[in-house]
C-alpha cells in the first residue's frame, strides 16, 4: 500500500462517496477525494434537499386556505421566489460546508478538480495538472439529467438542475416526464403559483409505482388545478415574442415561460477514462458491478447512481458504507436492495414499501389486497378535496404484508416506519392485534377489514 499516494481515492464528493471516504478514512487508510462541482452531490446540492425546501413552501398556499375552516381569518398572502431561493442558497451553503469539514475532521485529502483515471490505478487531476496513485478508485459519480436532443428546441428548455436558480418563479410551465422527478415538479412549482401542465407518454404517470397509487395521485394533481396531458410527446421548442412554444404529437401548441425537461438521468461515466482502465459499462453508461461494488477491472469499485442499480440517496450511502467496512474495515458487507421505502414528495405525497399489486400477483399464487380510502379529519373543517388512500398487499398463503402503499399527508415518514415492519416479516394478523393510535390517519394500517381479493 506504501506504494501508492493513497490507499483509497474516491471520484466524486456526492453522499456516496463522502461516506465511503469518511469511513475509509476512520479504518486509517490514506484516503483522497476529488469534485469538481460542491460537496454534498446532487442530494445536497441540486436535489433531495433544495427540492423538499420549495414542496415545503409549495404547501403553505393550503395552509393559508384551510385555516378559514378553524377560525383564522388570514389576509391575502403573497409569495416572493426571491426570498425563497435565497434562504435556500443560505442552507445549501451550510449543509455543503458541514460535508466539507467532516471529510476533513476524517482526516480525507479534498482536490476541488475533475479526476479521470488513465489507468487501473492512476488517475489525473485535471485542474492540478498532475497525477496520482492509489491502490483502490472509487467512482461514485452520479447521474445527470437527459437532455432530450433529438427533441428540435431542447436547448430552449431547463432540467431540475437549474429549476434551483431561476431568477423568477415562471407563470406557465411545461414539465416533461411522468416520473418523481416530473410529478413532484409539476406539484411544487404549481403550489407556489405557475400554471402547470404535465406531459408524459405513457398511458399513467408513475411508472413503476402501484397501479391505484398512480391513478389516484394523477386525479388529485388534476382537482389541485395542474393539466396532465398523457400518451403524448413534445415535438419540437420555439421561442416566440412573448413565449415559448411547445408542439406536442397530439398537435396542440402550449405557451409556456419555462419548459423543464424531467425524462431521466444518465450515469455520469462520460470522459472518465473508465474504458481506458478496462472497466465494462452497460448501455447506458453505468458501472457494472457485483454485489459487493467491484467493477470488472481489479482495484476499481462504484456505488450510487452510477451503477443505475437503487437510485437513491440513501441507497448510495448504504453503499458507500459497505464498500469502506469490506475493503479496509474487515467486514465484508454486501447491501440488501430488497424493501427499499420510498417517498414521492408530490402533493398529495406518496409513500410505499415492498411489491405492488401487480408485482405480488406476478410472483405470489395467491394475494389479498386491502384498502382504505378516505377524507381526512383536517378535511372536514377546512373544506379540501384532499383524499388519502392506504393499500396493503399480502400474501394469501403465509398473511405476510409484501407491501404497503399510501397517497397522502406525511406517507414518506409512514413508508419508513412500515419498512422496518415489513422487513422483520410482519403478518396482517399482527396488524390487527395492534391498538390504533386515535385520531390519526395511521390507524387504517391497523383496521383494515375484509379482503378486496
Amino acid at each position: 500500500m506504501a506504494g501508492y499516494d493513497y490507499d483509497l481515492f474516491v471520484i466524486g464528493g456526492g453522499s456516496g462517496g463522502v461516506r465511503a471516504a469518511r469511513i475509509a478514512a476512520g479504518f486509517g487508510a490514506r484516503t483522497g477525494i476529488a469534485e469538481s462541482s460542491r460537496f454534498g452531490g446532487t442530494c445536497v446540492i441540486r436535489g433531495c434537499v433544495p427540492k423538499k425546501l420549495l414542496v415545503y413552501a409549495s404547501r403553505f398556499a393550503d395552509e393559508f386556505g384551510d385555516a378559514a375552516g378553524f377560525g383564522w381569518r388570514v389576509p391575502p398572502a403573497t409569495f416572493d421566489w426571491t426570498a425563497l431561493i435565497s434562504a435556500k442558497d443560505q442552507e445549501i451553503a451550510r449543509l455543503e460546508g458541514i460535508y466539507e469539514a467532516n471529510l476533513l475532521k476524517a482526516g480525507v485529502t479534498l482536490h476541488r478538480t475533475r479526476a479521470e483515471l488513465v489507468g487501473p490505478q492512476t488517475l489525473r487531476l485535471v485542474d492540478e495538472g498532475r497525477t496520482v496513485t492509489a491502490e483502490r478508485i472509487l467512482v461514485a459519480t452520479g447521474c445527470r439529467p437527459q437532455r432530450m436532443p433529438d427533441l428540435p428546441g431542447s436547448e430552449l428548455a431547463i432540467t431540475s438542475d437549474d429549476i434551483f436558480h431561476l431568477p423568477r418563479l415562471p407563470e406557465r410551465i411545461v414539465v416533461v416526464g411522468g416520473g418523481y422527478i416530473a410529478v413532484e415538479f409539476a406539484c411544487l412549482l404549481h403550489g407556489l403559483g405557475s400554471r402547470t401542465t404535465l406531459v408524459y407518454r405513457g398511458d399513467e404517470i408513475l411508472r413503476g409505482f402501484d397501479d391505484d397509487l398512480r391513478r389516484a395521485l394523477r386525479t388529485a394533481m388534476q382537482q389541485r388545478g395542474i393539466e396532465v396531458v398523457l400518451q403524448c410527446l413534445p415535438r419540437g421548442i420555439s421561442r416566440g415574442a412573448d413565449a415559448l412554444w411547445v408542439e406536442l404529437s397530439d398537435g396542440r401548441r402550449l405557451a409556456a415561460d419555462q419548459v423543464l425537461l424531467a425524462v431521466g438521468r444518465t450515469p455520469s461515466t462520460a470522459g472518465l477514462g473508465l474504458e481506458s482502465a478496462g472497466v465494462e459499462l452497460g448501455r447506458d453508461g453505468s458501472v457494472r458491478v457485483d454485489a459487493c461494488s467491484r467493477s470488472s477491472t481489479p482495484g476499481i469499485f462504484a456505488v450510487g447512481d452510477v451503477t443505475n442499480r437503487v437510485n437513491l440517496t440513501p441507497a448510495a450511502i448504504r453503499e458507500g458504507q459497505a464498500f469502506a467496512e469490506s475493503e479496509f474495515g474487515g467486514r465484508p458487507t454486501a447491501v440488501d436492495h430488497a424493501l427499499v421505502p420510498t417517498g414521492v414528495f408530490t402533493t398529495p405525497e406518496l409513500g410505499t414499501v415492498g411489491l405492488t399489486e401487480a408485482q405480488a400477483r406476478e410472483r405470489h399464487g395467491q394475494v389479498l389486497i386491502y384498502k382504505s380510502e378516505f377524507r381526512p379529519l383536517k378535511a372536514t373543517l377546512s373544506g379540501s378535496r384532499e383524499r388519502v388512500l392506504m393499500k396493503l398487499v399480502v400474501d394469501g398463503a403465509t398473511d405476510r404484508v409484501l407491501g404497503a402503499h399510501m397517497l397522502g399527508a406525511d406517507a414518506g415518514e409512514t413508508a419508513q416506519l412500515l419498512a422496518i415492519a415489513l422487513r422483520l416479516g410482519v403478518t396482517k394478523a399482527d396488524l390487527d392485534a395492534t391498538l390504533a393510535v386515535h385520531p390519526t390517519a395511521a390507524e387504517e394500517w391497523v383496521t383494515m377489514k375484509g379482503p378486496m381479493a
